[in-house]
C-alpha cells in the first residue's frame, strides 16, 4: 500500500497536547511519523501527497450514542447509510445502541451487527448490548457472553433501568467484565406523559411536562448505587444543571463515574420548540436556557467527558404528527463537528479540549483504542477548516433521515476529509451534490 503524507496541516492530537504545524505520514494504514519534524522533501518520490493548505488535522471523532435501525427499520437508517453519515461527519468510529428490532439482546444479534458493519468497512463500529432482556428493565441478559462477543457496554439504550435492584446486580455483573453500564437517566414515572420541558413554554403550548428533577433524581440514586458496587457508571446525554452538578460532586468523591451530552443539549434551549417543531422533540427535552448554560460550564470545567451525537434518525411519519404524538430523537452525526465547534467560536472552550471530548475521551470510556495520533496507531483521522462559514442543509446529509434540530442554522466549520485507516472515505470536494428540488407550476 502506498504511502500517504498529509502536510501543511493544523495538527491536534488531544491526547498528547500536539498543536503545531506539520505533517503526518501514513504507511499501511497506520500513523508511521507526525509532528513538525517530519521531513516532507524527502518523502515525497514514494508517498502521496496531499496539502492540506493549514487545515486542522486531528483524530477521527469518535462517537459513544448512535441509533441504527437496522435489523427491522432499515427505511430509517442501515449500518451502511450510518457509517456514510458518520464518515460525512468526520466519525471514524462510533457505538450503536441495542434498541434495534429485534433487540440486541444476545450473542446472534450483536454478531450480525459486527458482519454487517465490517461488510460496509467505512467506520469502527461497536455495538451495545442490552441490559436488560427486551430492554424490559427486569431481567439481565448473559454479560459474560456478550462481553465476549464483543459488547462495547451495556445499556438499555432510550430506557432507563429503573428498577434499583436491577442497576445493583447491573453494576456488578458489569464489573466482572471491565465493561461500563450506560443510563439514560430519567425517572420513567415522571417522564411518561410529558413531551417538553416542564415550565413557561410547555403551559404555553399546553403540552405536558416532563421536569428537570426526573434526569438528577435518577442519577443521585444510581450514585448511590455506585458507591455500593464500585461498577463503573456512565450517564447519557446530561440536559440538567443538577444532575451535572451531581456527577461533579461524585467525581470530586472519587467516584468511577463519567458522563456525556449532545449538541442540542448546549446549543439549543426549549425556545425551539416554539410552533411545535417536532423536529426539536428530543428525549430528555431541550431544556431552560439556565440549563443550557449550565452544559455550557460542564463542558469547560471537564465535568462532561464526552459529547455524543445522539444521532436518532425517524421517518416523516414519526415526525409530521401533533408534537405530544411525535417520536422523539433528532439525527446527528453530520452535525456533531460543526455544532460543536460553536463552543470554539464563542471562547467557551479551546479546540483541543473540545476535541478531547469528540475523541479520546470518549474512546477510554468505552476502551477503545482510538482517538489519538499515536505513532502506530489505525490512521483514523479528520481534516477540517475550522472557519469556514456555512448552514446546516439536511438536503446534503447522507443518513437516510432528515430529522435535525438544527435545520437551516448558520455554522462555522466543516469536514474536508475524512480517512478511516489509510484510506479517504469521504472528500468533501468529490462530493455528490444535491437533488435540485422540483419547481411545481400552478396555473392562476
Amino acid at each position: 500500500m502506498r504511502a500517504t503524507l498529509f502536510k501543511n496541516a493544523r495538527l491536534l492530537d488531544p491526547a498528547s497536547g500536539l498543536d503545531a504545524r506539520g505533517a503526518l505520514l501514513v504507511r499501511d494504514g497506520k500513523i508511521a511519523e507526525v509532528g513538525p519534524q517530519v521531513f516532507v522533501d524527502a518523502i515525497q518520490a514514494d508517498a502521496e501527497v496531499i496539502d492540506c493548505a493549514g487545515r486542522c488535522l486531528a483524530p477521527g471523532l469518535v462517537d459513544m450514542r448512535v441509533q441504527v435501525r437496522e435489523p427491522g427499520d432499515e427505511h430509517m437508517e442501515t449500518l451502511a447509510s450510518a457509517q456514510k453519515a458518520a464518515v460525512a461527519g468526520g466519525v471514524t468510529t462510533f457505538a450503536t445502541l441495542p434498541n434495534t428490532n429485534p433487540i440486541i439482546d444476545d450473542v446472534s444479534l450483536l454478531e450480525f451487527v459486527e458482519r454487517r458493519a465490517l461488510e460496509v468497512g467505512l467506520a469502527n463500529v461497536h455495538p451495545y448490548a442490552a441490559a436488560t432482556k427486551g430492554l424490559r428493565g427486569e431481567e439481565m441478559t448473559e454479560f459474560g457472553m456478550l462481553a465476549d462477543s464483543g459488547a462495547v457496554a451495556f445499556t438499555d439504550g432510550e430506557h432507563a433501568i429503573a428498577d434499583a435492584l436491577v442497576m445493583r446486580r447491573a453494576l456488578s455483573y458489569a464489573s466482572i467484565f471491565k465493561r461500563t453500564i450506560v443510563q439514560h437517566p430519567e425517572d420513567p414515572a415522571l417522564a411518561r406523559e410529558g413531551s417538553a420541558n416542564e415550565g413557561e413554554t410547555a403551559t404555553r403550548l399546553g403540552l405536558a411536562g416532563i421536569p428537570a428533577v426526573a434526569e438528577v433524581m435518577m442519577v443521585e440514586r444510581d450514585l448511590r448505587l455506585v458507591e455500593l458496587t464500585g461498577g463503573s457508571y456512565h450517564a447519557a446525554h446530561l440536559s440538567t444543571g443538577a444532575a451535572i452538578d451531581a456527577i461533579r460532586q461524585a467525581k470530586k468523591r472519587g467516584l468511577p463515574v463519567t458522563c456525556d451530552t449532545a449538541p442540542p443539549y448546549f446549543a439549543l434551549n426549549e425556545g425551539a420548540v416554539i410552533d411545535y417543531r417536532t423536529f426539536a422533540r428530543l428525549s430528555p427535552p431541550l431544556r431552560s436556557e439556565q440549563d443550557r448554560l449550565a452544559v455550557v460550564a460542564g463542558l469547560a470545567d471537564g465535568t462532561i467527558d464526552a459529547i455524543a451525537s445522539d444521532h436518532s434518525p425517524h421517518d416523516q411519519d414519526s415526525k409530521r404528527v401533533p408534537f405530544s404524538q411525535a417520536l422523539p430523537g433528532g439525527v446527528g452525526l453530520e452535525t456533531l463537528l460543526p455544532i460543536s465547534l460553536e463552543l470554539v467560536h464563542t471562547e467557551a472552550m479551546s479546540l483541543l479540549d473540545l476535541l478531547h471530548r469528540l475523541t479520546v475521551a470518549p474512546a477510554r470510556i468505552l476502551g477503545l483504542p482510538y482517538g489519538t495520533l499515536a505513532v502506530g496507531g489505525d490512521a483514523d483521522l479528520v481534516i477540517f477548516d475550522l472557519n469556514r462559514a456555512g448552514k446546516i442543509e439536511p438536503e446534503r446529509f447522507a443518513s437516510k433521515s432528515r430529522n435535525t434540530p438544527f435545520d437551516g442554522r448558520p455554522v462555522e466549520g466543516r469536514v474536508w476529509r475524512t480517512v478511516y485507516r489509510g484510506t479517504t472515505v469521504f472528500d468533501v470536494e468529490a462530493e455528490v451534490p444535491p437533488p435540485t428540488r422540483r419547481k411545481v407550476f400552478v396555473d392562476a
